[in-house]
Formats: structure tokens, C-alpha cells, sequence
């Protein structure tokens, strides 16, 4: 097999394609991000609880992906490097949403939401390696805020999808015995077929690249087993860039307050918009629906920003960007819980979609500059667990912090969240990039 001298540009068709799949993998998220809290509600469970019944993603994110990135820095197969973590994590993700519509019980519910966060995080760390090991390092932005931009496009549609149905004629309030909207059931088994098919598009356009005879030697010489995959994190820990370590602390805001953003939205807008706390109340299907189209004009938001971004990360560099788009995003969650007026949600959204088309994108363009390219997995992957320590916390603290500090209101935890995203701006502020000639991103030679 052919080996290129050095990585192919890739045309702007090309790159897209390439990232296809991650359409199919974040309407997966999407349809997690609207339905779970709700799905727990109608089987029973309290408004407090629900940072605990959602720790599947957060555990699997710490324990799968950083286990993946290493394993699959050093998988020299027949069919690629990356390709069979894809491969395997679509499976899993596609039968966990085929089930998730169809559970009986809050330990089924959650039983599957384990299934389906083991194939998404089992894909995820691959596929943000596949970008890094695929494509230039000139073309690193385009390529990240690419993904940035199909999270914003697949959440947007995965949000929709229910009031899509809805306005086609399906009754909000049709449920089953167990109380799970049917439009719920029918936008997962949509999500299912996407995960899928999608994935499976990408990796058979565009290829991974073959591996070089030197990178294949460095491979077989690696140690193998389970005590050499937890040396080399830990190796890599220790050997962590310093762009990295700053990335950390912004994590611990950023992904807190994102966490509690999704898990109390809905019911904030139950309130302020609907005037109701009870999940059962055609009420609360309302706010589930108003909740799943202010998400679907975010990230159709988020969907233009992402290609906007790119001429501005250039000049601005990432970092600096990236603190301006969550200080946008805290200022529309402090405004959210105030809005009465169904259409006014629109307005904050605004912010919010900026700020996540930002977070999907940026970071990633940061790390990626900073670590070495053959622990590019393995950095993914701690990457991750910088995501979902903050979200374990949060399942640890705020069940007990929702009623004493927060007087059980989840308009009051909307407030929270604006203000962590602007410490987490003033975190990322400090991070300073470096361009290819080793100066400040702005800087030139006679600078």
C-alpha cells in the first residue's frame, strides 16, 4: 500500500464528508441532551435526582475514552487505526437508541443510557483523532470547527425532530403505559438509523491514510496489554503540555455548567414560560417541545458560527476566541430564566449558540497544536476526562446543593450556569497559543 510523503489537502467537499459521521454521532447526543431528563420524569423520578440517573456519560467518558485513544494509538489493523472503534461504538450507539424509547422502568432507562454512552464515547475519541491524523496541520481549524459545525447541524435536527412530528399531525400528549411520548420513540429509532449510517459513509469516503513503515515499527514495539495502556496515560499525564493543564481548569466551568444547563433547562422554561413543575402536565410536554426548538435554533446557530470562526480563530487565535463566545453564552443563560414569552427564548439562545459552536470547536483546535502526533488518541482522550470530571461533580454536589442553595428551582441553577461560563472564559484567557513558526498567533518576524 501506498504511503503519501506527506498529508493531502483535502477540498472543502472532502473535509465535510470526512466528517459526516459526526452528524449521526451528536443527533445521537442531541436526542440525549432533550429526552433523558424528561424520559426519567415520566418514569418517576425527582427533579433532584437527575444529575445522578445521568452519571452513563460522564463514567463512561472517564473510563472508555481515555482507554480507546491509547488503544487505538496503537492498533495496526487490516482495516486502520481508528476504523474499528468506529465501527463497533456506531453499533452499540445505534441499539441502545433503538431501545432507549421503549423502557418500562427508570433501571431499564438507565441500563441503556450505559449502552448508548459506551458506543458514543468508544467512536468519539477515535473520530477526534481521525480528523488530527488525516488531515494537515494547516487545515486543523477548518477540520475541527467542521465538527463544530455538524454537532450544531445534528442537534438541531435531533431537538426538532419531536415538534416536527408534532406539527405533522402526532399528539403531543400520545404517550404509552410507561408515559414516553411516542414522537420520543420515533425520533430515536430515527437517531439509530443516523448513528449508523453515517459513520459507516465517512470511513468508506474517506479513509484513514495508511501508516508509515516507521510508524508501524514504533507500534509493534510498543508494549501491549492492559498494565502498558495504563502506563502510557499515565505517561502522558505527566508529560502533559502546558496549553493542556490551562485547558483544565476552563473545562472544570465550562462542562458544569453545560451539564446543568441540559439536565434543568426544560424545567426551568416549565416554569417561567408554562407555569408548571409537574412532568405528567401538558404543560410540561409543551416545555419539552419549546425546550427542543430554542435547541434546534441554537445550534443551527451554532451550525453558520462554526464556519464563521474559522478566518477569526486565525487572526484572534482560538483561545482569545473562544473566551468571547462563552462570555456570550453565560450572558443568555443569566437572561433565560426571566423570558415569560415562549419566543422571546429565541433571543438568549442566540448567545448560547455561539458559545457552542465555540466549545465543540476551539479547544480541540488548541490541543490539537499542542501534543505530540503519535499520543494523539491518548491526549483525546484525557481531553475527555477533562469533560467529564466536571460532570461527575456535578452528579456529586448539586443533588445536595438543588434544594439548600438553590431553593429547588431550576431557574436558579440557569443563573448558575451564566456565571460559571464567564469564570471559564477568564480561565481560557490566559491560554496563548503558539503558530506554526513557534510565535504568538498574531505575531509575525519583524513583529
Amino acid at each position: 500500500m501506498h504511503v503519501p510523503a506527506a498529508k493531502p489537502r483535502l477540498s472543502l467537499p472532502r473535509i465535510l464528508e470526512m466528517n459526516l459521521g459526526f452528524l449521526g454521532l451528536q443527533f445521537s447526543f442531541g436526542l440525549q441532551l432533550g429526552n433523558m431528563a424528561p424520559i426519567y420524569s415520566y418514569l418517576g423520578a425527582s427533579e433532584a435526582s437527575l444529575p445522578l440517573l445521568q452519571l452513563a456519560g460522564p463514567m463512561t467518558g472517564l473510563l472508555v475514552q481515555p482507554l480507546i485513544g491509547a488503544m487505538s494509538d496503537r492498533t495496526d489493523s487490516r482495516w486502520g487505526r481508528r476504523t474499528p472503534y468506529f465501527l463497533f461504538g456506531a453499533l452499540l450507539c445505534a441499539t441502545g437508541l433503538f431501545l432507549m424509547p421503549l423502557s418500562s422502568s427508570i433501571l431499564m432507562a438507565v441500563s441503556l443510557l450505559w449502552i448508548l454512552d459506551a458506543g458514543n464515547n468508544i467512536t468519539m475519541e477515535p473520530y477526534r483523532a481521525y480528523v488530527s491524523d488525516r488531515l494537515d496541520e494547516s487545515q486543523h481549524q477548518i477540520g475541527f470547527l467542521t465538527q463544530s459545525a455538524f454537532t450544531g447541524l445534528a442537534q438541531m435536527l435531533a431537538f426538532l425532530t419531536p415538534s416536527l412530528l408534532v406539527w405533522f399531525g402526532m399528539n403531543q400528549d400520545w404517550v404509552d403505559a410507561h408515559d414516553i411520548p411516542y414522537t420520543a420513540r420515533i425520533a430515536f429509532m430515527v437517531g439509530a438509523v443516523l448513528s449508523f449510517s453515517t459513520i459507516l459513509w465517512s470511513i468508506r469516503s474517506v479513509p484513514e491514510l495508511p501508516l508509515s513503515p516507521a510508524e508501524r515499527a514504533r507500534i509493534a514495539a510498543e508494549p501491549k496489554g492492559a498494565g502498558a495502556l495504563l502506563v502510557e496515560i499515565g505517561s502522558a499525564i505527566h508529560a502533559m503540555p502546558p496549553a493542556m493543564r490551562k485547558l483544565a481548569l476552563m473545562s472544570l466551568f465550562q462542562w458544569y455548567a453545560m451539564q446543568a444547563y441540559w439536565g434543568y433547562v426544560i424545567y426551568s422554561i416549565g416554569r417561567s414560560v408554562y407555569g408548571t413543575a409537574q412532568a405528567h402536565s401538558s404543560g410540561f410536554h409543551s416545555a419539552v417541545l419549546t425546550n427542543g426548538e430554542m435547541a434546534a435554533w441554537y445550534n443551527g446557530v451554532a451550525f453558520v458560527a462554526a464556519f464563521a470562526m474559522v478566518p477569526l480563530a486565525r487572526r484572534w487565535g482560538a483561545a482569545g476566541l473562544h473566551a468571547v463566545c462563552l462570555v456570550l453564552a453565560g450572558a443568555g443563560m443569566l437572561w433565560l430564566p426571566h423570558v415569560t414569552d415562549k419566543w422571546l427564548l429565541f433571543v438568549p439562545a442566540i448567545g448560547i449558540g455561539i458559545g457552542w459552536a465555540s466549545i465543540m470547536g476551539n479547544p480541540y483546535v488548541i490541543l490539537a497544536g499542542a501534543i505530540p502526533p503519535e499520543r494523539t488518541g491518548v491526549y483525546m482522550g484525557i481531553f475527555n476526562m477533562m469533560i467529564v470530571i466536571p460532570m461527575l461533580l456535578l452528579a456529586a454536589t448539586l443533588p445536595f446543593l438543588y434544594g439548600p442553595l438553590l431553593g429547588g428551582d431550576p431557574r436558579n441553577v440557569m443563573t448558575m450556569c451564566g456565571v460559571l461560563l464567564v469564570c471559564a472564559a477568564a480561565a481560557v484567557w490566559t491560554v496563548r497559543e503558539r503558530n506554526a513558526e513557534g510565535l504568538p498567533v498574531g505575531a509575525t518576524h519583524e513583529a
